[in-house]
């Protein structure tokens, strides 16, 4: 059975595309949009809402909503609204957040994977309209409800790396969301420290291009992988056949520019969904194969809204 395909909202899309762009995705067919929220951009549950209410069928997708920077009974408020007014069509996604933002904001938890899995747990449980009381080290609830619960409870993805992170998404979460890259090496080491039993949903992010021209299609991908070799997602590159040499090429590379230039095409191929129609369609497929429920496609290259009808053409 292949994943569902889905399209991701770019964060830097100039507000007047922004509304055209998700009609777009939704008329083309794609099965979710995901909208995201990063320090400094938009937040997610007002894009959220914004583009459900001008859309007709797509599934809208938060991600990745940082559980340190949120009272937990407000976040559910504000969830609970958009759930109530779109039923079935919103899904949360909850994480840590990126650390450097998060101090920046003052709202890096001193144990992030507490903070991750109280915040998780009682949101969770206050969308199912049930009265929660809790006296944990970050969260802390007396007797809170939801006064209107929605009658489709959204569900509640933990957008988070790291075996002991993927461990907790796998107790507290109803599926996970992992950044790109996402391979099918990667994919298959997450669903391993998940541990979850059937039912937990996992969406997966990667950068994507589509031409009838492979190389045009991986020239597009290619800025957007310049930040790979950081190490602060290696998680994403450790599964790979290739991961010592692309490390070597990072460590021995002056820019990220240059880096980005020396990917050879064939690591470029497996860090991205890239290439013709035929050859992204199978490596969609690839990753659903190894444990991937939806593939959510970043688009590649200058215009995101241009870049929809080629991305378009893998479903």
């Amino acid at each position: 059975m292949r994943p569902d395909t889905g399209v991701l909202l770019p964060r830097d899309l100039p507000v007047d595309r922004l509304l055209p762009y998700a009609r777009r995705a939704d008329e083309l067919g794609f099965s979710e949009l995901w909208v995201v929220e990063d320090l400094g951009f938009r937040g997610g549950i007002a894009q959220a809402a914004a583009v459900l209410a001008s859309t007709e069928r797509i599934r809208v997708c938060v991600g990745i909503l940082p559980a340190g920077a949120r009272n937990v009974a407000f976040a559910a408020m504000e969830a609970a609204t958009v759930a109530e007014l779109f039923p079935g069509r919103l899904q949360l996604g909850v994480g840590h957040g990126m650390p450097g933002w998060m101090r920046q904001a003052g709202a890096w938890p001193a144990s992030p994977l507490t903070a991750f899995e109280e915040h998780v747990t009682a949101l969770r449980a206050l969308l199912r309209g049930e009265t929660v009381t809790t006296e944990g080290r970050f969260v802390r609830l007396d007797g809170v409800r939801l006064e209107s619960p929605p009658a489709v409870v959204p569900p509640v993805l933990a957008g988070v790396r790291g075996p002991r992170s993927l461990a907790a998404a796998g107790r507290c979460a109803d599926g996970t969301v992992l950044a790109e890259p996402a391979g099918p090496e990667y994919v298959r080491a997450a669903r391993a420290q998940i541990g979850a039993g059937p039912g937990h949903r996992v969406a997966v992010y990667d950068v994507a291009a589509v031409d009838a021209d492979p190389a045009a299609a991986r020239a597009a991908v290619r800025p957007a992988l310049a930040w790979i070799g950081d190490p602060d997602w290696d998680v994403h590159v450790a599964p790979l056949p290739f991961a010592d040499e692309l490390r070597a090429l990072r460590a021995g590379t002056d820019d990220r520019a240059a880096f980005a230039a020396a990917l050879p095409d064939a690591w470029v191929d497996r860090l991205a969904v890239c290439g013709t129609p035929e050859q992204a369609r199978a490596r969609i497929d690839e990753i659903g194969a190894a444990g991937a429920d939806a593939v959510v496609l970043a688009p590649a290259g200058a215009d995101p809204l241009a870049a929809l009808d080629a991305l378009a053409t893998v479903l």
